[in-house]
């Protein structure tokens, strides 16, 4: 618009400054004796002071030539002005013709470009706005709308060799893309409301959150009724295959543990302190925490997620899994952050204890691990006895019982007596080493009982 503007300007007012100018140029050539003079700028001088000043400076030149020859110059000049305006008009005119009939296209281009743009994004369109409730301003991240042959490809047409795991709407796959990149592919089989309403929570959140102790979605793909959730890649799996798994957590040592625990927690708070409204993951354990090639671990899978606030949490379906459900939402349907800082006390008892959240005791009976620890978790004779074999011996003692009073203080059964998660964040920072994160300085120490 400034160019149209300008060129506007140009064609209203060119022709006349011109004219001026060459009205005032239009005098005859002083004699030669005037030359040897300094030059002075002529738009300061009238008309006639300039006829005046040729009459003094030129004697014996006749009047009435003097008057004829400024005639034949006048005409002369006023002939090419009038020549020169035509021709800057019709410039001009061109000039304009071209801005305006050229630009629709390119305006119609960049239409196509961020058109193209919307659609490689987060775009799901119709799907996302019949299904869409949860609505939250954590950082915006960009979640990809890919091709479902491409993912068809790199799965090996969903080989069960290439199978990571196996959750509650279908299974998990290793992908390679076509650059070498290789990716987790989470397919959804069926369409029940609920698979969709996890698939479309799980799109439309994790779209917007970026942290890194929070896992990536990189894409997503709709296939008739498939749907496909990629996932950035976690080299070593789930806490769960770790520590319950053939390796029964022989790789993961005291430190490792507790910067496992502190990097779930930083999640966990950055949810429910940093989003607004706040987000309760509702589905907080062992298999969803998944862990990376140098442990850094990252929550993941936010399909039963809320956002405090958004609805009646009262009238939300129970859902969860055993052993990590706090008790007031599993008896009276009662849902706040709390009950994610309940199930983060049990992941830790997970950790300490290389124990299963439940484990059977009898064909028809389990025991939680919460109730079978929490006599022994307070008594400090028999707290190092009940340690996972694995690090039994390795780690201070006093971060032990430490450690321990944290877990009885989030699985306690009145959510009121719980610690907030920004609390036990705080409280795991000064026992991790700084190489993980924490600020705990490793010296050489020799586990003692005192």
């Amino acid at each position: 618009m400034k160019i149209l503007l300008l060129v506007f300007v140009l064609l209203v007012h060119g022709p006349i400054w011109i004219l001026q100018f060459s009205i005032v140029d239009s005098r005859p050539d002083p004699p030669l004796s005037s030359l040897s003079a300094p030059v002075s700028p002529p738009v300061a001088l009238s008309i006639s002071s300039i006829s005046a000043s040729m009459t003094a400076f030129s004697p014996g030149i006749q009047v009435g030539s003097e008057k004829h020859h400024e005639k034949e110059s006048n005409k002369k000049y006023l002939t090419a002005v009038i020549v020169a305006s035509t021709a800057l008009g019709a410039i001009i005119l061109s000039l304009l013709y071209f801005l305006i009939y050229h630009r629709k296209p390119l305006l119609k281009s960049q239409e196509d470009a961020n058109s193209s743009d919307a659609v490689k994004g987060h775009a799901l369109g119709p799907f996302m706005g019949k299904y869409s409730s949860l609505k939250t301003s954590c950082k915006k991240g960009s979640v990809s709308l890919m091709d479902y042959e491409l993912l068809e490809r790199a799965t090996n047409n969903f080989q069960e060799t290439d199978i990571l795991g196996v959750g509650g709407f279908g299974c998990v796959y290793k992908a390679r893309l076509d650059d070498n990149f290789h990716v987790a592919v989470k397919r959804l089989n069926g369409g029940s409301q609920e698979s969709i309403k996890e698939f479309e929570t799980e799109v439309d959140l994790l779209g917007k959150i970026q942290h890194p102790n929070i896992i990536s979605l990189l894409g997503y793909c709709i296939h008739e009724d498939t749907k496909l959730l990629v996932y950035e890649l976690m080299q070593n799996g789930s806490l769960e295959t770790q520590l319950h798994g053939p390796s029964r957590g022989s790789a993961l040592t005291w430190h490792l543990r507790m910067k496992i625990a502190l990097d779930a927690a930083r999640g966990l708070e950055y949810l429910h302190e940093h989003c607004n409204p706040p987000v309760i993951h509702r589905d907080l354990k062992s298999s969803n925490i998944l862990l990376d090639s140098d442990f850094n671990a990252k929550i993941s899978d936010f399909g039963l997620a809320i956002t405090d606030g958004s609805q009646n949490k009262n009238n939300i379906k129970l859902s969860g899994t055993l052993g990590y459900v706090a008790p007031e939402y599993l008896l009276d349907g009662q849902l706040t952050d709390k009950s994610d800082v309940y199930a983060f006390g049990v992941v830790l008892l997970e950790l300490l204890l290389g124990r299963k959240p439940v484990e059977k005791l009898a064909p028809a009976q389990c025991q939680s691990i919460v109730t079978w620890a929490m006599p022994q978790l307070t008594d400090r004779s028999k707290l190092p006895n009940i340690v996972d074999p694995v690090i039994k011996n390795t780690m201070d003692l006093k971060h032990l019982y430490q450690v321990a009073a944290v877990a009885v203080l989030c699985v306690q059964p009145e959510p009121s007596y719980r610690p907030l998660i920004t609390d036990v964040l705080y409280s795991l920072i000064p026992l991790v080493p700084m190489e993980f994160g924490g600020t705990l300085r490793i010296t050489q120490h020799v586990p003692s009982d005192h």
